[in-house]
């Protein structure tokens, strides 16, 4: 990837740099009179403040990564927005902030105190600092590892073809020329035959005091502060905008002591997303999200009884040994990770009203927590059912919170047994109104935040269209967590798949769930038939 190929120059421009000092100091020329003693101050890093360093204006963000991660600098490198690969690649050699030149930059180089500065690709004309340009390579051709390059007219002051050259061993790409001339340590030539001079007074050997601890996950846009955050010492990973969905993102954050995430565009729920990464907890299946690349296959009941489903035939051990029997073959009929689950029944709409009066059993946390922290370390994820009566969803989700506190641990919400305040149950099919699941989200979304949890799947039950009203208004605003329609009817496969169709017409853009059922079905599908159904099924569940 781009990305990548620029940070592999960083590293290894920077490795070239270094090789050049020793190879060259028995012969490089004396310092130059009017090079100034105060170029051989060192820039001086620190430890970024803000957790994210975002925008489209690359100018911008380039001014932003070098107000965060250097307090000053004898020099710079200024750059056009167009070559921001080539200049980031010279911010680690130099231990210097990389700028795209625009309004500010004369700002922020008085600001760090520069001195001099590199201009790739940019005509910039700065008073009182020294304007070091980028040459062609000279004398014809410019060797740069295995490939030759055609070079451009003579230049008297760094004849690269009557130099000496010397390959880097750990990048064939890049290739460190003596220089003729006065002033110059050595002229690097890059890939594509860009060659840089390099200001006499910089000492390879002697960089920066850089940061430690530092990562920056990065979407590879804004190359220049990206450059920066490398020139100060911080790691570079590279990630998705949301870095949730990212394990290599999330393994570099929980290892770090900072992290920064330097992203294209604005993106105001990033640095929630950051401190949810930076906890390191991943969910079954890898990452942070629920539905990249994953895919689930439950048993659905109530792990005391087996009256209500598969899930309470056997023991905890067993229901996790049957769980990953169950999905294992569905592994071969996709690319993506299956992932065993259990959806637990927690609250069981009840036939009398109860001491509470709301037709629904709300059974002790205590019954589910064995079944809930093996699950976790089998890598299955649960989730939690609740038929609520006459009470409502959020109610007694709330009443479930501290089992809300598992990372592997969702909701499911049964508007088939969401009663108004005179039914019964089994007399009609119940129906939530919009407006209740909106609120159950919030506060579920709200729940993952401030507890630095992964994102949480929200299943909604539906065979019949009037048992979610008005779905078409579904707030899927919060990105802490991920919907998904389940379609749980039972009977003959023609019913079951004109009710699939049916509810996916003019449904909302979510996830979708299939329920086979083990006695009911006539017949039961089997994986095969099962993730034949189209659209494939992201969640399949048996009861």
């Amino acid at each position: 990837m781009k990305l990548m190929s620029a940070l592999l120059v960083v590293s290894l421009v920077s490795l070239a740099a270094c090789s050049a000092s020793s190879e060259t100091s028995s012969s490089a020329p004396e310092r130059s009179s009017d090079v100034p003693e105060s170029e051989e101050r060192l820039a001086v890093a620190a430890v970024p403040d803000a957790a994210v360093i975002s925008g489209n204006d690359a100018s911008e963000v380039s001014l932003e990564a070098s107000q965060q991660f250097f307090e000053s600098s004898p020099g710079a490198v200024v750059t056009s927005e167009g070559m921001q690969g080539e200049a980031a690649s010279l911010g680690p050699v130099y231990s210097v902030p990389v700028l795209v030149d625009g309004e500010g930059v004369n700002a922020e180089l008085e600001r760090l105190g520069v001195e001099w500065v590199i201009a790739v690709g940019s005509d910039v004309t700065l008073d009182g600092i020294d304007v070091v340009p980028t040459v062609p390579p000279a004398g014809g051709e410019l060797t740069t590892g295995s490939e030759s390059s055609a070079g451009s007219s003579a230049d008297e002051q760094a004849p690269a073809s009557e130099s000496p050259q010397n390959s880097d061993p750990a990048d064939p790409r890049v290739t460190v020329v003596e220089p003729q001339g006065e002033g110059l340590d050595a002229l690097l030539a890059l890939d594509g035959g860009q060659a840089f001079l390099a200001p006499e007074s910089h000492d390879f050997d002697h960089r920066l005091d850089q940061v430690d601890g530092v990562v920056v996950l990065t979407d590879g846009a804004n190359l220049a502060a990206v450059g920066t955050a490398r020139a100060a010492g911080a790691d570079i990973v590279e990630s998705p905008a949301d870095p949730r969905g990212s394990r290599e993102a999330i393994a570099a954050a929980a290892s770090a002591d900072t992290v920064v995430g330097v992203f294209a565009g604005e993106h105001p729920d990033v640095e929630w997303q950051l401190s949810a990464a930076a906890t390191g907890v991943e969910l079954p299946g890898g990452h942070q999200l629920i539905f990249e690349g994953k895919r689930y296959i439950a048993m659905y009941g109530s792990p005391v009884t087996p009256a209500l489903g598969i899930l309470g035939e056997q023991d905890v051990a067993g229901t996790i040994a049957r769980a990953e029997e169950i999905a294992e073959p569905y592994r071969a009929l996709t690319e993506d990770t299956i992932v065993p689950a259990q959806e637990i029944i927690v609250t069981v709409a009840a036939g009398q009203a109860g001491n509470d009066g709301n037709y629904s059993n709300e059974g002790p946390i205590d019954w589910f927590i064995p079944l809930i922290e093996a699950a976790g370390e089998a890598g299955q994820y649960v989730i939690l059912d609740f038929q609520p009566g006459r009470s409502d969803f959020l109610s007694q989700i709330q009443q479930y919170e501290e089992l809300l506190a598992y990372p592997h641990v969702g909701i499911a919400l049964d508007p088939e047994w969401r009663l108004g305040p005179d039914e019964m149950p089994l007399t009609r099919i119940g129906h939530v109104e919009i407006e209740e699941v909106n609120e159950v989200a919030h506060y579920l979304a709200d729940y993952v935040r401030e507890n630095d949890l992964p994102q949480k799947m929200i299943i909604l039950h539906q065979f019949q269209l009037q048992m979610i009203r008005d779905r078409d208004q579904l707030d899927q605003s919060r990105s802490e967590v991920a919907f998904l329609i389940h379609a749980d009817g039972q009977g003959s496969q023609g019913a079951k798949n004109a009710t699939w169709r049916a509810l996916h017409e003019n449904a909302p853009d979510v996830a979708w769930g299939w329920k086979n059922f083990l006695d009911e079905d006539l017949p039961m599908l089997t994986p095969e038939q099962t993730f034949a159904v189209e659209p494939m099924p992201d969640f399949v569940s048996y009861q």
